[in-house]
């Protein structure tokens, strides 16, 4: 019987790794088409989104045009997701935004809606921001102040971000603010990682 036993599945690890399989399956549905398809990952990369021992909690992917930022950022928030069920046991909460239309949403004639989603941003397990310096035009005195609360609020209780953009953490200043722009300096110390290499475009997704 013992032997019997021990080569039987457990039944709620079994439950736990097809409710893990469905969220990442959820999460790769959500992605877009050409970020699906798996590619070479810096190990810095790796490491965050395998939340191995001593790698930062939030990861800021930096680097020319084309290098992989955004393919990387998706790919890895998928790995993120998996790793933080087998913790938790819980499905996380990923919002995954590209910052123009995240400054959009948070405009101030959409004041009612942009409170309701600052305060979900707030308590997401993982915040994904894609191309954070792409706004042609620095959002409102109103916009910035929803982007500090909802980045001070994951400052002070320490939840993750993720964030692509072409400059580092210091010179965006203009775009999110003096505010935001310190505190993701703060969360994201020993976790800004530059990418390099040819523009992926050429043959594939960036």
């Amino acid at each position: 019987m013992s032997s019997a036993s021990a080569d039987m599945p457990d039944p709620r690890e079994s439950v736990l790794r097809e409710r893990r399989e469905d969220a990442t399956r959820a999460f790769a549905d959500r992605t877009p088409v050409i970020y699906q398809h798996e590619i070479r990952m810096h190990p810095d990369a790796v490491a965050w989104a395998d939340r191995a021992s001593g790698a930062p909690a939030s990861l800021f992917l930096t680097g020319a045009i084309g290098v992989g930022k955004t393919h990387t950022a998706w790919q890895a928030a998928r790995i993120w997701l998996g790793r933080r069920f087998d913790e938790t046991h819980r499905m996380p909460t990923v919002e995954t935004w590209r910052s123009t239309a995240l400054f959009d949403a948070l405009r101030p004639d959409r004041e009612n809606d942009a409170k309701a989603l600052t305060r979900t941003l707030q308590q997401a397990d993982l915040l994904y921001v894609d191309d954070l310096a792409a706004a042609r035009v620095s959002p409102t005195g109103w916009t910035q102040e929803r982007l500090y609360e909802i980045f001070d609020e994951r400052y002070i209780n320490r939840r993750p971000v993720l964030i692509t953009c072409d400059v580092l953490p210091h010179e965006i200043s203009h775009i999110v603010g003096d505010r935001v722009s310190s505190r993701l300096g703060e969360m994201c110390r020993g976790g800004v990682l530059l990418l390099k290499g040819a523009d992926l475009r050429k043959g594939g997704a960036a």
